[in-house]
């Protein structure tokens, strides 16, 4: 394994009977690199972060992780990284001090370091306050936040963090995103999934994953930018209505809705005024129009869209 990769994989794949969740994927995640595997339920992430992380072995291929085999040392991987999935195991009868002291017992924090990493940690996530409070009283997002200070006490070098802000308030995502810069500035190594693809634009880089596969990986505007296509976004009250028109217009090659906007793909910049007219002549009226860069939902859809 290359010394600059905290991750690598080859042909990596995973089977449950007919089902293939992880299909031959090919990563190589650089030390100190924020990477978000990215897509919707079903697309394979938790399965790819459970081979990562030595959970499950996988059906073919194989990963580093650390430096370290998925294969032949599970247990060595599991020393250095920290892993908070979806339903992170907190106990809810235990306190915020309690908690962290329980996954320090884990992971045999020595005992004379425990006090200065956990008066860090719990300054860092904004839990000082809190340290008597009962897990269970806590709200959404400070339990997301004590989650990744117990899976940061015994100070791993690679976290995993399976959709960390999914059902988390706005103002506590902006929070945990504000925590995981200062780990990337640490040299942290980060590798995350969502479902959010605002979130993936605060990545280095990203996979977009679609049936098990990452069907495309770069940076994101890189990513936005390879639809190589003019793009229109069109304001109007029947939004509906007008999306099933504009898919029958010649030069249009993908139609997304947005509340009350559509993004319409095209051939071409011509085509816009074709689009325009279409709808004026079905009798649909536009508040607004504008050209657009595509969004990385627009890159997303184009490419699930697009004939095999």
């Amino acid at each position: 394994m290359n010394d600059t990769l905290a991750i690598e994989t080859t042909g990596l794949q995973k089977t449950f009977n007919a089902t293939v969740a992880v299909s031959e994927l090919n990563l190589a995640i650089r030390r100190g690199e924020l990477y978000g595997l990215v897509g919707p339920d079903g697309a394979g992430k938790t399965t790819t972060m459970r081979l990562l992380t030595g959970i499950m072995t996988p059906t073919a291929g194989e990963a580093r992780v650390a430096g370290y085999s998925v294969l032949t040392d599970a247990e060595r991987i599991k020393e250095r990284i920290g892993y908070m999935s979806q339903r992170f195991g907190l106990y809810e009868d235990l306190t915020v001090m309690e908690n962290i002291l329980f996954y320090a017992d884990i992971y045999e924090v020595p005992r004379r370091e425990r006090e200065p990493r956990i008066e860090r940690l719990l300054g860092f996530s904004n839990l000082t306050p809190f340290g008597d409070r009962l897990a269970g009283k806590l709200s959404g997002g400070m339990k997301q936040k004590l989650g990744l200070a117990c899976a940061l006490i015994h100070t791993p070098e690679i976290l995993f963090l399976d959709e960390p802000t999914n059902g988390v308030d706005p103002v506590s995502r902006r929070d945990f995103w504000r925590i995981l810069y200062d780990l990337l500035r640490e040299g942290v190594t980060i590798f995350l999934s969502t479902s959010y693809l605002d979130e993936a634009e605060r990545c280095g880089r990203i996979g977009l994953m679609h049936k098990g596969k990452v069907i495309i990986e770069d940076q994101p505007q890189n990513v936005r930018a390879s639809l190589a296509l003019p793009m229109l976004e069109v304001w109007t009250d029947d939004v509906r209505t007008a999306g099933e028109r504009v898919r029958t217009v010649r030069g249009v090659s993908t139609v997304s809705m947005y509340g009350d906007r559509l993004h319409i793909g095209l051939a071409g910049k011509d085509d816009a005024a074709a689009v325009l007219g279409a709808l004026e002549q079905a009798g649909i009226p536009v508040r607004d129009h504008r050209d657009i860069l595509p969004s990385l939902e627009d890159v997303f859809i184009a490419m699930v869209e697009k004939p095999a």
